[in-house]
């Protein structure tokens, strides 16, 4: 297939499943099942585009795999956040109810919509390495390989840590300061962006690679100024209040760096 074909079938395919996932979350009444299905949407993508493109076979089946690995591991986390025991829906989707009141089912299956576009749009780094016939690996191609090993485990510490300090009955209304949160408010943020660096790196290995740059700087973007920090702190101040704007002095927002005396 080519790459435009590539493309539009899978744009196709994501918009229908997202549809249909709109009707099973306003069935159950919980539109946090968005960030579950977005996550695991790159999995999809990546095998697909590694089924059905015509690169070298090694390179598709590796970021493929480097691809369908991060996003189960997101996935599923954010599975047993949203629908665990108790499922209880995200605080952004709850505000976002109010901010949308009288016209929010149709702005909310936008809002879906827009998702599946994002995942296809996101994906272009898959679709060049997927799409060059080169038979070997490019330097570029390791270094990607590697940060993208390092961004992982990142995430992967930064989302047990939390999950542990929550546990903690103890640290009830508490801000979590501990571990990689010491360092930075998101932490788990920063190596989800550092996933897309490494994507984007392996990219430029291929012929016009560089068009994953849309990785990493849209989501930096949407993690700095759009659904990312300013709705989770917005919500953290609603439930923590003084506590959380005392860590916001005293501790760094993206980038991991040394707290503040306070």
């Amino acid at each position: 297939m080519t790459a435009a074909a590539l493309l539009l079938s899978a744009l196709a395919g994501l918009c229908a499943a997202f549809a249909l996932l709109y009707a099973l979350a306003r069935r159950i009444d919980n539109y946090g099942i968005v960030d579950i299905a977005w996550s695991y949407a790159f999995a999809l993508l990546a095998v697909f585009y590694a089924v059905a493109g015509p690169g070298w076979p090694p390179r598709r089946a590796l970021i493929a795999t480097l691809a369908a690995l991060w996003s189960a591991r997101l996935g599923t986390h954010l599975y047993r956040r949203v629908m665990g025991h108790h499922p209880v829906e995200d605080g952004r989707y709850v505000q976002l109810r109010q901010d949308w009141a009288g016209r929010f089912a149709a702005k909310m299956f936008g809002f879906f919509q827009l998702q599946a576009a994002s995942v296809v749009l996101l994906g272009a780094a898959f679709l060049a390495a997927c799409l060059n016939p080169a038979p070997q690996w490019p330097a570029l191609e390791f270094a990607g390989s590697a940060l993208w090993l390092l961004a992982l485990g990142g995430e992967a510490l930064a989302d047990a840590q939390l999950a542990a300090f929550k546990r903690d009955s103890a640290n009830r209304g508490r801000v979590c300061d501990a571990g990689l949160w010491r360092c930075s408010r998101h932490p788990n943020y920063f190596f989800e962006w550092l996933i897309w660096v490494a994507f984007f790196v392996f990219a430029l290995g291929s012929p016009h690679g560089w068009v994953g740059a849309v990785g990493p700087v849209s989501i930096l973007y949407l993690l700095l100024r759009v659904t990312g920090i300013p709705l989770t702190e917005a919500q953290a101040l609603r439930s923590k209040g003084d506590a959380y704007r005392r860590y916001q002095q005293t501790t760094s927002a993206f980038l991991p760096w040394f707290p503040k005396k306070s």
